[in-house]
């Protein structure tokens, strides 16, 4: 009997399951920063994304419980990872692993996280309901996410010094860092349900297009979004230096002048508050807030075009819910 748990029901279920996880206690220094981590709460879309897809393929959610979990510690111990890179303190308003503990605790519970994830996914290994041909389908999708997710972080690290770095790049770049683990849940989710080679192929083309709206979203509320909600500093892109969609477009458009300026700013050290203000009102001015949002509408449009080609179901109306209401966030 297919299950008919809904939304609210599926992210209770998520947050049940994670709290649930049989940890050890010991030691500590390992464990501890792990449970701060899954504490820190977080949207919880990518295992979202796994039980809803599971459904609106057939399946039934229940059995894609360990591969949501699989996802979501897979995209915890990244988060982790990526604060030691970024040398970031804070982590969803608190302060991350890396500022609260050490660089090694926080290399040290990522890798404990990774290897929880794998456990997670033994369950179709083990179980008699699946076969050996869609367990490894299972584990090719799985490993690919992963893999992905490096070469994204990779393409990050090689663009930071380059000043000519184009759409496109930067593209393939969220394709890794952010779209290959929202494709992955879905497919998972569709993995477990047993579809077929195109339907995962559909899955995976859903994902990146909404996780290629999330990322550029994300860069946008960082210049936008009111910090009380967004949990972060305004312009905290800029001062950092990283390379976003905005700052690449405006590094396209801009006139030499203002190319100069943009890159002198996100090239500082330390950066005047009005500084990062000004490279905003830039921003304004050379109506690449506009653009952002354009392209946000565009990839959302898309992947809820994709999804019109699976059949009607309250799973499909929830994902589709779901989508509006990202693209809607202010956080």
């Amino acid at each position: 009997m297919k299950s008919t748990l809904k939304h609210q029901n599926l992210s209770e279920l998520i947050n049940r399951e994670l709290a649930d996880l049989n940890l050890p206690e010991e030691p500590g220094q390992l464990y501890e920063p792990v449970r701060y981590t899954l504490d820190l709460g977080g949207k919880r879309l990518r295992p979202y994304f796994t039980l809803i897809s599971c459904g609106m393929c057939g399946g039934e959610v229940q059995e894609a419980v360990p591969a949501a979990l699989a996802i979501e510690l897979l995209h915890n111990f990244t988060l982790l990872h990526d604060d030691i890179m970024d040398a970031a303190d804070t982590r969803r308003g608190q302060p991350s692993v890396f500022k609260k503990w050490n660089s090694s605790t926080a290399i040290l519970s990522g890798d404990v996280m990774f290897a929880h994830s794998f456990e997670q996914l033994q369950h179709y290994g083990k179980s008699a309901r699946y076969s050996k041909k869609q367990y490894a389908t299972i584990m090719d999708i799985f490993l690919e996410a992963a893999r992905t997710v490096c070469e994204g972080q990779a393409f990050d690290l090689e663009y930071a010094a380059r000043t000519d770095v184009t759409i496109d790049e930067y593209l393939k770049m969220i394709r890794g860092k952010t779209a290959a683990l929202i494709s992955g849940s879905l497919m998972l989710g569709g993995a477990v349900a047993d579809v077929d080679a195109e339907k995962l192929e559909l899955l995976r083309r859903i994902g990146q297009q909404a996780g290629t709206a999330f990322q550029i979203q994300d860069d946008l509320l960082d210049v936008i979004a009111d910090p009380k909600k967004f949990g972060k500093t305004p312009g905290g892109d800029i001062i950092e230096g990283k390379k976003t969609y905005l700052s690449i477009l405006a590094l396209q458009q801009g006139n030499k002048e203002q190319k100069t300026f943009i890159n002198n700013v996100l090239a500082a050290q330390d950066i005047a508050t009005e500084k990062v203000t000004e490279v905003i009102d830039l921003y304004e001015e050379l109506g690449i807030v506009e653009k952002t949002n354009n392209a946000i509408e565009k990839h959302y449009a898309k992947s809820m075009e994709l999804l019109d080609q699976f059949p009607e179901s309250d799973y499909k109306t929830d994902l589709i819910n779901y989508f509006n209401k990202l693209k809607n966030r202010e956080f």
